[in-house]
């Protein structure tokens, strides 16, 4: 017996049968069911058991899963494993805490470090609390560190011995005297004056090859080519001579003047 069409539904013989999607129909009737296109084996897509062509074909969604019976079973029972599972993790980690850390380079690295930084500053608390606290340790800093403080004094300048006012005299460089220092504060430095007498006896005459203007009471200032006479040597960087142009007495400095 023939089967009837799935379209048309009259008799389909077997000249003219196609049978697809678990159905039988004629030649001209297995066509795209929006376009009428006329199709084969070869160029349909079937979708919920009807004919399609390849522009028309109904695009699926894979979005929305139908809630079959089969799919909520399983839907349960990935439930249950849910939970079944996180009650063993549970138990397993009820004393030891609910956080795990994974013990990475970077994490062993920066554990090390706060160990050291315990370690040093246990071993600083326990230095100081043997030591014990020094007299006037909690105020000296304080004092020390204010420039405004003045609750201790300066040390006092060296004053210079008196020289007679007859003896020719002669002051050195000035040099810096070393100042003691309060915790880091370093007391300005005064200048010490030395002061010696000249030796006497005869001097030689030189000349200015530099112009010199004193630098102190006890020094001479001289211009280029002025003799100086009654020059002495005092020793390798001080003269002590008269410059014939102004009169004046003192000391000079030996690097200016050339023997004549």
């Amino acid at each position: 017996m023939n089967p009837n069409c799935a379209r048309c539904g009259k008799i389909v013989y077997p000249t003219e049968k196609v049978n697809c999607l678990d159905k039988f129909w004629h030649k001209a009737c297995f066509h795209c069911e929006t376009c009428k296109m006329t199709l084969n084996m070869k160029n349909y897509k079937g979708y919920e058991k009807k004919p399609y062509c390849n522009a028309h074909y109904p695009k699926q969604s894979f979005t929305m899963v139908a809630d079959t019976p089969e799919n909520l079973r399983l839907k349960q029972q990935s439930e249950l494993q849910s939970q079944v599972r996180y009650k063993e993790e549970f138990e397993k980690n009820k004393g030891k805490g609910f956080s795990v850390v994974a013990d990475t380079p970077e994490l062993q690295r920066i554990k090390k470090t706060q160990d050291q930084i315990s370690n040093i500053k246990y071993h600083e608390e326990f230095e100081k609390s043997r030591m014990g606290p020094s007299g006037g340790e909690g105020m000296e800093p304080e004092r020390r560190d204010s420039p405004d403080s003045t609750s201790y004094r300066r040390p006092q300048e060296q004053q210079p011995h008196h020289i007679p006012t007859g003896a020719p005299v002669y002051q050195q460089p000035q040099q810096q005297q070393v100042a003691p220092s309060y915790g880091g504060y370093k007391e300005p430095a005064a200048p010490v004056s030395t002061q010696r007498s000249a030796p006497g006896g005869g001097g030689k005459r030189y000349r200015a090859v530099y112009d010199y203007s004193a630098a102190d009471e006890d020094e001479v200032s001289f211009q280029d080519g002025d003799t100086i006479v009654n020059v002495q040597q005092i020793d390798d960087g001080w003269m002590y001579g008269t410059v014939e142009r102004t009169g004046d007495t003192g000391m000079l400095p030996a690097n200016y003047v050339e023997a004549i």
